[in-house]
């Protein structure tokens, strides 16, 4: 039987993609059958993520800078930790220029519009594509996300 290798991804060893207004996100890992996806992000702000349901749950921690989800009070700011359930809902708002976080997912986002209708559902798969997308359109060679089945 052969041992599992650990697998090591250094700071510049996966490009991050303008996601819009100097925001950035990296893809560091899918595992399609267990609905996981990990990414990292840098806000600038002002930067808002549409109000969205998670059908999992969700993990979140803050490296730099600061953001909150408008329906509640507290910040996250560098060194918080956040746990989200499945079924939370929430609006992300960045509060601070250069706010990384990490996002450890399961399951998908479900975007909703203004009257809470479904107006998107967002995966692990589909970051990764639009991801890989994002990339080829910027120049950057395929980055070599930690894909697994």
């Amino acid at each position: 039987m052969t041992t599992p290798e650990a697998v090591h991804f250094g700071k510049d060893d996966l490009p991050f993609v303008d996601i819009g207004d100097g925001s950035m996100l990296k893809v560091l890992h899918v595992r399609v059958g267990e609905g996981l996806w990990i990414i990292e992000n840098i806000f600038q702000a002002g930067y808002e993520v549409q109000k969205h349901r998670h059908t999992g749950p969700v993990f979140g921690y803050t490296t730099s800078g600061a953001w909150k989800y408008k329906e509640y009070d507290y910040v996250n700011r560098a060194g918080s930790f956040l746990y989200e359930p499945a079924g939370s809902e929430h609006t992300l708002q960045c509060i601070e220029d250069n706010t990384r976080v990490w996002f450890q997912m399961y399951g998908s986002n479900i975007n909703l519009g203004e009257n809470d209708e479904i107006d998107m559902v967002v995966d692990g798969s589909l970051t990764l594509n639009y991801y890989l997308a994002i990339c080829e359109e910027q120049g950057l060679p395929r980055p070599n996300v930690l894909i697994e089945p």
